[in-house]
């Protein structure tokens, strides 16, 4: 009898001993939800959305639009995406205005089932936005990163290679949405496994104000205009690189992003958007004289200046011009 009460006293304190514990764990798991909860989330106002850009095909011209949607890669406009067309070579290498600088005067709109390219002297080249199977599916290399694409054609090829006077054969490939998209952290370890892209530099935004470039044309004899820094989202009402301090933004009341790295610019920003003639200076030397990075990450960018910033997209959601743009703290 007295070894059953010891066994059952036995019992009943291991019962106590695992409520205590379960009592401790609930506390422990209220107090933090309770500090999480009154870390408050606080939005303040920087600015309005002044212009949205989407460039369908990479390095060609920018559509303006009054409003689209933010997603997973990048800004969408009904069924034009973002840099979801690149040229490559034959081998697959992409080609941009850096080697050829007229593309930027091909621009590219939709026509119901079909993605349009127009260019001075030439005819307007229609292409399937859905391309047939049979079309060959290939690995292309944007700065040495593997990411696959559709052939757009023979047609598409002629096109682009006559319009550009091209020594040697150009293709047009296009991302599809089952593809495997590319991830830019290969390049800059500031990026995340989970940041993808299609044919983009790194990110799929890039931010930049207006009175940063007023303020770079203060600087310059021959003005630029914000078409020579290709970004997507431009901010007004702001100071002048202001936007290098909002590590977290809000745009409207849905879309989230966070500021991933500032970019690094090259000699793209001399080519003139209207003329497709490349500068090779202006306006990236006065830009090397007053926004050089800080000595500490002088081995990441080298001496390419910094203007605008590329933004992972935490939320999505419609984006459109006058949208309040805020700065989130907590």
């Amino acid at each position: 009898m007295s070894l059953t009460m010891e066994a059952l006293s036995r019992h009943r304190t291991l019962i106590l001993c695992a409520a205590a514990f379960g009592a401790s764990v609930a506390v422990g798991w209220f107090l933090c939800a309770s500090k999480k909860k009154s870390k408050k989330r606080k939005l303040q106002k920087v600015g309005e959305v002044s212009q949205l850009f989407i460039h369908p095909i990479k390095s060609m011209r920018g559509v303006s639009l009054s409003e689209a949607e933010c997603e997973e890669f990048g800004l969408k406009n009904g069924n034009l995406k973002d840099r979801h067309w690149l040229v490559v070579t034959e081998s697959k290498v992409h080609v941009s205005a850096r080697q050829e600088p007229r593309m930027v005067l091909i621009s590219v709109s939709c026509n119901k089932d079909h993605l349009v390219l127009n260019a001075p002297e030439m005819e307007d080249l229609k292409i399937p936005l859905i391309l047939p199977k049979t079309n060959s599916v290939s690995i292309c290399k944007v700065w040495g990163n593997e990411v696959p694409g559709r052939d757009c054609g023979e047609d598409a090829s002629h096109w682009i290679t006559n319009f550009l006077k091209a020594k040697q054969v150009y293709r047009l490939m296009h991302f599809e949405n089952k593809m495997k998209p590319r991830n830019p952290k290969n390049e800059y370890p500031t990026y995340t496994e989970n940041d993808q892209v299609a044919y983009p530099d790194l990110s799929p935004l890039l931010l930049l104000s207006e009175a940063s470039l007023d303020d770079l044309n203060t600087k310059l004899q021959k003005k630029v205009t914000i078409r020579h820094f290709r970004p997507n989202i431009v901010i007004t009402g702001c100071s002048a690189f202001e936007e290098d301090s909002w590590k977290e933004m809000q745009i409207g009341n849905h879309v989230t992003l966070k500021q991933v790295m500032p970019c690094p610019r090259c000699i793209l920003t001399t080519v003139d958007p209207d003329t497709g003639v490349i500068d090779m200076k202006e306006p990236l030397e006065t830009l090397r004289s007053y926004r050089l990075c800080d000595t500490a990450d002088k081995e990441v960018y080298k001496d390419s200046p910094l203007f605008g910033h590329f933004l992972r997209i935490e939320k999505n959601g419609k984006i459109k011009v006058g949208d309040p743009v805020y700065q989130i703290t907590y």
